[in-house]
């Protein structure tokens, strides 16, 4: 592709190697483009753009590879196999319609982007069930600037996908994805809780939770990160040929949320049809009524007071959630949810460790007294940039036993408590993130108290850490009114004791005559300045 100079001073992307650096570009680029689109809109228009440029890509790509598998047959057979649209489905690559390839666009942009990338976006619907009602057709309308939209398809199309060591062209469009979203969280504030959970905190709940196989599940899915994380924890752990043994399954009451989440889905190579074909909310039409998960991964909305609720909600198996907030409405959904040995992380407000009114203390003992709670976790405060409410997370299981084969330690009447408020690192002067070393102590810790196959394999063993952790019986539990803070079972952590530490008492004796004495000369210049005003003429 020849190199091409922009008028307007862009920096070229055609072969830049840094991911970073055509994350940062095309931000810049993209964001010139705000003019006088609403946020939520402006999300949309740009992520779907993204997108058209993923599913062309991959579909490019898939055609190169049915070409190099062609040597042998006739020119004038070959186009009936590469115009054969189970070679691109069967290896999960969407049918893209020759004029909505990106080639075509870019050829046809001079004559009007916006409505060529509206028709587009269409076509590929059309073509892909999967897909239809997810796509934006807003490119076209009088608040887009056509001139800088123009020049940001080439600076996409410049921008070198491929030769990232090896990587695949998808991985890298989908960090960008991913990194948008994050910016977009970012510029929203408190309006991107819907769709956006802080990276570090959805890792430490996947990395928790080990979903390696089966069905996994998120209510209140906002932009699917938490099915993304899922898919890499098992190309990480199981190699890229494993990540189909996961399916996903999920709800959005957002359509925006929804649209983005499929997409979302899409560019990582997962498939989208487990968020249904329309959005909804989960309490009022559940859209996966018989399904019973492996895992569930979610962050519902904290201290929501505005949800539906039906008393008679078959749901309510441990009590009736009281409509001021719907934090145990989730966690009873989710609990019903879980498959015989299925296993949950939430997070919720720091609110339901303790609440007692409208009878959620009631509902969080008879949750307790069923042995439904695994681990619970406080969460070191400033991870939330949307919100400064602390929260925690919670870990339900249906099964402590055992499990047979598996040899799990037998956690039966147990709880185990974790208080990870001392972790994290700040990166700036408002936002925390877990590090890597914070997460894999926190996972460490509850697959060592679980006895999972990782921790074997790793020879570790529980064991109680003052001032971090702590496995209580249940009638400890009880003991405390089933109050779930982690802090008043683990106690606070060991001192080691200094042999050349200054005595306790010898410590107080001279900081009390210190203040005495910070006391003494605070009164001397308080007289020495009133002498001085005294002497002052008026």
């Amino acid at each position: 592709m020849p190199q091409r100079k922009r008028a307007n001073g862009q920096a070229e992307l055609f072969g830049v190697s840094s991911t970073k650096q055509i994350q940062d570009i095309l931000w810049k680029a993209a964001d010139k483009l705000r003019g006088s689109m609403d946020a939520a809109q402006y999300k949309e228009f740009v992520l779907g753009l993204v997108f058209l440029k993923y599913v062309s890509d991959a579909f490019a790509e898939r055609r190169t590879q049915i070409e190099d598998s062609l040597s042998g047959i006739p020119e004038n057979r070959r186009a009936q196999f590469l115009n054969e649209r189970d070679e691109y489905t069967s290896a999960n690559v969407f049918w893209v319609p020759e004029t909505a390839r990106w080639d075509h666009l870019v050829e046809n942009a001079p004559g009007g982007v916006g409505a060529l990338l509206d028709d587009a976006m269409d076509a590929i619907m059309r073509e892909n069930p999967a897909l239809t009602g997810v796509l934006p057709k807003i490119f076209n309308r009088d608040n887009v600037d056509q001139k800088r939209l123009k020049e940001l398809v080439d600076l996409i199309s410049d921008a070198r996908f491929t030769g990232h060591n090896g990587r695949e062209a998808k991985d890298v469009l989908g960090e960008v994805y991913e990194y948008f979203l994050e910016k977009f969280a970012r510029a929203e504030g408190r309006r991107a809780g819907e769709f956006y959970t802080p990276a570090s905190v959805v890792r430490l709940l996947v990395e928790v939770l080990e979903p390696y196989e089966g069905r996994v599940y998120d209510g209140c899915c906002g932009s699917g990160g938490m099915f993304v994380q899922s898919g890499k924890f098992v190309t990480a752990h199981a190699g890229r040929d494993h990540t189909h043994d996961i399916a996903v399954y999920g709800q959005e009451s957002n359509e925006r949320t929804w649209r983005l989440a499929k997409m979302n889905l899409a560019i990582h190579g997962m498939d989208p049809k487990g968020l249904g074909d329309r959005w909804g909310d989960t309490f009022y039409e559940d859209k996966h009524p018989d399904l019973r998960a492996d895992f569930i991964i979610a962050n519902p909305p904290f201290n929501d007071g505005d949800w539906f609720r039906r008393e008679t909600d078959p749901r309510w198996r441990y009590g009736v959630p009281p409509q001021s907030n719907a934090n145990y409405a989730w966690l009873q959904h989710f609990a019903a949810k879980l498959g015989e040995r299925g296993s949950a992380g939430v997070v919720l407000a720091n609110g339901s460790l303790a609440s007692r009114q409208s009878g959620e203390g009631e509902i969080r003992r008879a949750m307790v007294e069923g042995d439904l709670v695994a681990c619970m976790v406080t969460l070191p405060p400033n991870l939330f940039r949307t919100t400064a409410i602390p929260a925690c997370l919670w870990f339900l299981v249906r099964d402590k036993s055992p499990q047979g084969s598996r040899a799990l330690n037998d956690r039966r009447g147990e709880i185990l408590f974790i208080n990870a408020r001392g972790l994290g690192t700040m990166t700036d002067r408002t936002e925390r993130v877990l590090t890597d070393e914070d997460i894999a102590k926190v996972a460490g810790t509850y697959h060592a108290w679980r006895g999972t196959k990782s921790a074997k394999n790793d020879n570790q063993e529980y064991r109680d850490d003052p001032g971090f952790c702590y496995s209580a019986r249940l009638d400890e539990v009880a003991a405390r009114d089933y109050v779930l803070t982690p802090g008043l079972y683990v106690g606070a952590a060991e001192v080691e004791n200094d042999p050349d530490a200054e005595p306790l008492t010898e410590r107080i004796e001279r900081l009390t005559k210190d203040l005495y004495t910070s006391f003494d000369e605070s009164s001397h210049l308080e007289a020495l300045i009133r002498e001085q005003l005294g002497g002052i003429d008026v």
